[in-house]
C-alpha cells in the first residue's frame, strides 16, 4: 500500500492520527530505528543520531540571519567519544554535527522508509522528499488556533495564553524549517492530496478519511 506523509499544525492531533493510522493499517511508524539504519549506512555511531525534524528546529532570530546568514549551517549536536592514542593514552574527543549533516541523515531515513513501504512519515519534509512518487499520499492536518490552544492547555496543564504561544511558536518553526531547507510554503494546499480540519473531527474519523483516500489513489500515469 502507499506510503503516507503527514504535515500538521501543532495541537491539531496529527501525531495521534498518524499513530492511529499505523494501528488500523498495520503500518510502520517513522522512528529512531530508521534513523539508526540510515546512520549506520553513513558510518555514524548510534550515539550521533539526531532526529533533526521541525519538532526540534528553533526559529532563527534576525541577529542570527545577519551574523551567519539564512542558509549557513549551525552546529546543533555534540557527542563525547572516548578515543585511544597510539601509545595507549585515552582521551575524550567531541564530535559535532551541523544542520546539513543531520538533515542529510533524516533525508536518507525518509528514502529508506519509502523503499520499505507501508509506512507513515510524520513531518520532516516528507511531502517534499517524496513529492514525485506516485504511490505516496500527502496529508495536511490543521485545526483552528483556539481549538488547538485548548487542547494543548488540557494536555500540557498550562494557561491558555501559554498554550497559544507554544502553538504559534511551533508553527513558525515548522514553516521556517520547510522554507529554509526545501524552499516551500508548508501551508500551500498544492503540496498535499488531502487537507483535514480536525476542529470538529475525532482522531478515528480523520484516520478513516485518510484510509479512504488511500483506497482511491491514482497510482499510475494513465490515471
Amino acid at each position: 500500500m502507499p506510503v503516507i506523509t503527514i504535515s500538521r499544525q501543532f495541537g491539531s492531533g496529527g501525531d495521534e492520527v498518524a499513530r492511529h493510522l499505523c494501528e488500523l493499517l498495520a503500518y510502520g511508524y517513522f522512528d529512531k530505528q530508521l534513523l539508526a539504519y540510515a546512520a549506520s549506512k553513513a558510518g555514524l555511531p548510534e550515539e550521533e543520531i539526531v532526529d533533526f525534524s521541525e519538532d526540534h528546529y528553533k526559529v532563527r532570530s534576525l541577529m542570527d540571519h545577519l551574523i551567519v546568514g539564512w542558509r549557513s549551517p549551525h552546529t546543533i549536536a555534540g557527542t563525547e567519544v572516548w578515543q585511544e592514542e597510539l601509545f595507549g593514552e585515552v582521551y575524550t574527543a567531541v564530535s559535532t554535527l551541523d544542520e546539513a549533516q543531520c538533515l542529510a541523515l533524516v533525508q536518507s531515513a525518509i528514502r529508506t522508509a519509502y523503499k520499505h513501504g507501508d509506512m507513515v512519515i510524520l513531518g520532516r519534509g516528507g511531502q517534499v522528499m517524496l513529492n514525485d512518487k506516485p504511490d505516496v499520499l500527502h496529508v495536511r492536518i490543521e485545526a483552528p488556533l483556539d481549538i488547538r490552544s485548548r487542547r494543548l492547555q488540557e494536555r500540557e496543564d498550562v494557561g491558555l495564553a501559554t498554550a497559544q504561544a507554544r502553538a504559534l511558536e511551533h508553527d513558525r518553526a515548522s514553516a521556517e524549517y520547510l522554507k529554509r531547507f526545501y524552499d516551500i510554503d508548508w501551508s500551500d494546499p498544492l503540496h498535499y492530496h488531502l487537507t483535514i480540519n480536525t476542529g470538529g473531527l475525532r482522531v478515528e474519523a480523520a484516520a478513516r478519511l485518510i484510509i479512504n483516500a488511500v483506497d482511491h489513489m491514482i497510482t499510475d500515469s494513465a490515471g
